[in-house]
């Protein structure tokens, strides 16, 4: 089953249970989906998908830092329930570790040897966590390793 054909079949079970919150979720996605394919005027593929959802969760932990700011709990605790229900349309997680392992084992392969290297050295890695790690947890590692 194509990863439409999932968010389309979600969308329509969470109508009939009434679960609003997925439901929306899964909208706001197609949406974007649609959006990106009519800019573009092609039609995305899983990986294409994967991507969109990527900037999708990306943008609402983004905008949940802001509602911390603001004081705005249950927005902040919507926000975090959409994300898991989007998480759950991405490939298994690396845990920090795993990370930790490629970005030392790419280094390696590349010679990266101090911190004018990194643009090289993220470039190397980012393909290899496409959507299975943070990109905000891959500079993080990177900037530690390169210290």
């Amino acid at each position: 089953m194509s990863m439409k054909d999932r968010l389309s079949s979600d969308f329509k079970n969470a109508l009939k249970n009434k679960d609003s919150l997925r439901k929306n979720a899964v909208n706001m996605v197609r949406a974007a989906i649609k959006q990106y394919e009519v800019d573009n005027r092609k039609e995305l593929n899983d990986d294409g998908i994967l991507d969109v959802i990527t900037k999708q969760v990306k943008m609402r932990k983004d905008a949940i830092e802001d509602f911390k700011k603001g004081e705005r709990a249950d927005l902040v605790e919507e926000y975090e329930a959409e994300i898991d229900i989007l998480m759950e349309y991405m490939p298994e997680q690396f845990s920090e570790e795993e990370v930790r392992q490629l970005i030392l084992e790419t280094a390696r392969e590349i010679c990266v040897q101090d911190k004018k290297d990194m643009g090289k050295l993220m470039g190397a890695v980012m393909p290899k966590v496409k959507g299975k790690a943070d990109g905000n947890l891959v500079r993080k590692i990177v900037n530690s390793i390169l210290e």
